[in-house]
C-alpha cells in the first residue's frame, strides 16, 4: 500500500512541475481549446482574456487615456481667383463667387474651460473652426491666441464634460523612449501609431523661429497637425507639428513641439493675449574663422555679433559689432538657434548678465532685455 501512494505521490508531482513547465515557457499551449466551426471544421481558439487587461507590450492603457482628449478640427475659408479684380478677367469669366476651402488638422483640450492646444498653420487665415470629438459631438471654436513664431495656436470651445489630457513633463525625455501620436490623418478618422523619441532639441529646421523639437518616429501625416504625443503613460508630451517627407506620407522623420513650451505659450496667450519674450536688438550670425578674424576676435565657440542697433538694449549695455556672445544668463550658446531661444527665455525689464568675448578679453555685461516685437512667420 505504501508503495502505491509512493507512486501515485511521483506522478502526481511530474504533471504539476510539467504543468508549471508549460505555464512558464509556452502560456499559449494551455490557452489554445478546439472549436468545431459551422462547417465542420477543427480550429484553436485563444481563451478570452480578462475584461480590463491589456496583453503584455500593448499601449491600449495609454491610448484609451489620452485618446479621448484629441480632437478633429475643420477649418474654411472663403478664396477667390487671384485675378478676380482684374478687369480682363471679369469680361471673358464674369464675376467669379468665392469658393469655400477647407482644412484638417488635430488639437488637444487641455483644459476643463475648453482650451484647445493646435498648430497655427492649421488655423491660419480660417473663417470658421468646427470641432470635433471622439464622442461625436461638434462644436465652434474661436481663437484666443496664435503664436506664429512657434506655430502654435489657442483655441476654446463651449461644451460640458470635456475629456482633458494630462500634461507630462517633457523635459525629462529621452532618445528611445516610447511614444504615440494621436490624431486625424487625411481626415480618417482618429489614429493612433507609436514609435520611440528619435532625437531632442532639434532646431535650425527652417519650420519656425523658435525650434526645439522632439524628433520621432512614430507615423504623422497630414492632417495629423496639432494633435498630441503622449508617453506610454498617456501623458501630453508634445504637440506634432510638422514631417520631413519626400513623398508627402510619413519617412518616420516627424517633429513635435514640447509640452513645456506649449505651456509657456498657452500661459502666456490667456493672460497677457500674447506671448511675452525677452529682445536685445541685435544681429547675430555664426562665428566663422573669417568673421572671427574680421573683426579681430578670438573665441572657439559663440555667437558673434555683427550689427548694434541704436539704442536698443544691447547699445545700452555697451555691446559692439564683433562682440561673441558665449552665455546668456548662465546658459551656453552654440549658435544663433540657441541665443534667440536663450534671449527669448529672458523676462522683458528684467535684469540678466551676458557672457562674451571681445578680441582677446572675456567680458560680463549686464543689459535689460525689452520686449520681443511681434512678427508673422510665412510658412514655407
Amino acid at each position: 500500500m505504501k508503495r502505491f501512494w509512493l507512486l501515485f505521490s511521483q506522478t502526481v508531482t511530474v504533471l504539476v512541475a510539467a504543468y508549471f513547465v508549460v505555464a512558464t515557457l509556452q502560456p499559449d499551449w494551455l490557452r489554445r481549446s478546439a472549436h468545431i466551426s459551422s462547417a465542420g471544421v477543427t480550429l484553436l481558439e485563444a481563451a478570452p482574456t480578462p475584461a480590463g487587461s491589456s496583453a503584455p507590450g500593448s499601449f491600449s492603457t495609454a491610448a484609451r487615456k489620452a485618446a479621448p482628449a484629441v480632437v478633429s478640427i475643420t477649418t474654411s475659408k472663403a478664396v477667390r481667383h487671384p485675378r478676380s479684380n482684374d478687369p480682363w478677367f471679369q469680361f471673358f469669366f464674369g464675376d467669379q463667387a468665392a469658393q469655400a476651402q477647407t482644412g484638417l488638422g488635430s488639437g488637444v483640450i487641455v483644459s476643463p474651460d475648453g482650451y484647445i492646444l493646435t498648430n497655427n498653420h492649421v488655423v491660419e487665415g480660417a473663417d470658421e473652426i468646427e470641432v470635433t470629438l471622439t464622442d461625436s459631438r461638434r462644436a465652434e471654436a474661436r481663437i484666443i491666441g496664435t503664436d506664429p513664431e512657434t506655430d502654435l495656436a489657442i483655441l476654446k470651445i463651449t461644451l460640458d464634460k470635456l475629456p482633458v489630457i494630462v500634461l507630462g513633463n517633457s523635459d525629462q525625455l529621452a532618445v528611445g523612449d516610447q511614444v504615440l501620436a494621436i490624431g486625424n490623418p487625411f481626415g480618417v478618422g482618429q489614429t493612433v501609431t507609436s514609435g520611440i523619441v528619435s532625437a531632442l532639441g532639434r532646431s535650425q529646421l527652417g519650420i519656425n523661429t523658435f525650434e526645439n523639437f522632439i524628433q520621432t518616429d512614430a507615423a504623422i501625416n497630414p492632417g495629423n497637425s496639432g494633435g498630441a504625443l503622449v508617453d506610454v503613460l498617456g501623458n501630453l508630451q508634445g504637440i506634432n507639428t510638422a514631417i520631413y517627407s519626400r513623398s508627402g506620407g510619413s519617412m518616420g522623420i516627424g517633429f513635435a513641439i514640447p509640452v513645456s513650451t506649449a505651456r509657456q505659450v498657452l500661459d502666456g496667450i490667456v493672460r497677457d493675449g500674447q506671448v511675452r519674450r525677452g529682445w536685445i536688438g541685435v544681429e547675430p550670425n555664426e562665428l566663422s574663422p573669417e568673421l572671427a578674424e574680421t573683426f579681430g576676435v578670438k573665441a572657439a565657440q559663440g555667437v558673434i555679433i555683427t550689427g548694434v542697433l541704436q539704442a536698443g538694449p544691447a547699445a545700452q549695455a555697451g555691446l559692439r559689432p564683433g562682440d561673441v556672445i558665449v552665455e546668456v544668463a548662465g546658459h551656453p550658446v552654440h549658435n544663433v538657434s540657441e541665443l534667440l531661444t536663450q534671449v527669448a527665455a529672458l523676462q522683458p525689464g528684467v535684469s540678466a548678465e551676458l557672457r562674451l568675448q571681445r578680441g582677446s578679453e572675456a567680458l560680463q555685461l549686464p543689459i535689460t532685455p525689452g520686449l520681443r516685437p511681434q512678427q508673422r512667420v510665412q510658412r514655407r
